[in-house]
């Protein structure tokens, strides 16, 4: 080897040895610091937990939630005969569940209803009472049967019928949640607009009304929701003009005829 080469690989090799105490201090710099992010992650997830789980183990909060477990939406003069408390310390709770994600209100005029705020939570809620052996109470409504069953809320339609519809639309793909999901609004899909159309339903008319569109109207009796709004008020006009339902002279009350009925079931699926 030449002594010029020999020369440039033995300051090379000095150069390298003189360089592992930084390298070695770096790389221990680098573990410290990778363990310490993981740590307070960790911590953190932790520290979520324990928020949650102290959310759920109170007695008084666990009724409520086990009692939106249905599906149904309630206000909180109903979770405080639930939860065995009294009105101020029910909207305490509420909104402690609030804060931690666990249940959402929707306000409809003068009364707020709060219902699960996601699937998961009732997923979570259903792992509980499978440890427990526990199952949830059911919603049982008060209203009148013909009311109860179809009826009339405002311009659209409403009772179980309409709750049925509407989770039918939904299934079926011609309506979803848009941007504006915090306010329970709907658009329609190009599966949608082409089986609204081939029902009469002109949506470009529908759009141009000078009101919302479409959204979900919390149902008062099923405390589920039904398809309010323009197209809501579309619906059911077209159900009134084709004689699938029929409205009562004296009353909100409607009557499904046994017209309506083939019709939902061959347009939707839908047995009523």
């Amino acid at each position: 080897m030449a002594p010029r080469a020999s020369r440039r690989l033995i300051l090379g090799a000095e150069s390298l040895v003189r360089s592992i105490p930084r390298i070695l201090a770096l790389e221990e710099q680098e573990h410290f610091v990778y363990h310490q992010t993981m740590n307070d992650v960790g911590q953190d997830a932790d520290a979520a937990v324990s928020r949650i789980a102290g959310a759920i183990g109170e007695p008084a909060r666990a009724r409520m939630l086990y009692c939106l477990m249905d599906g149904c939406a309630r206000t909180s003069t109903e979770l405080s005969v639930v939860a065995d408390v009294s009105p101020s310390t029910a909207s305490a709770h509420l909104n402690r569940l609030m804060r931690d994600r666990l249940v959402r209100v929707l306000v409809q005029g003068k009364h707020r209803f709060y219902s699960l705020d996601r699937p998961d939570v009732a997923s979570t809620l259903e792992s509980l009472s499978v440890l427990t052996g526990s199952r949830p109470p059911t919603f049982v409504p008060n209203t009148p049967s013909r009311l109860r069953a179809a009826r009339t809320c405002y311009d659209h339609l409403a009772g179980s019928v309409g709750v049925l519809l509407h989770d039918r639309l939904k299934a079926l793909g011609w309506i979803f949640s848009g941007v504006t999901d915090a306010e329970a609004a709907y658009d329609v899909t190009p599966d949608g607009t082409k089986a609204l159309g081939a029902l009469g339903i002109d949506l470009e008319a529908v759009r141009a009304l000078r009101r919302r569109f479409a959204y979900a109207c919390l149902d008062w009796s099923e405390r589920r929701s039904h398809l309010g709004g323009a197209l809501g008020a579309a619906v059911l006009k077209i159900a009134l003009q084709r004689k699938w339902v029929t409205q009562d002279l004296d009353s909100r009350a409607l009557e499904v005829t046994s017209k309506g009925r083939r019709e939902m079931l061959a347009r939707f699926g839908l047995w009523v």
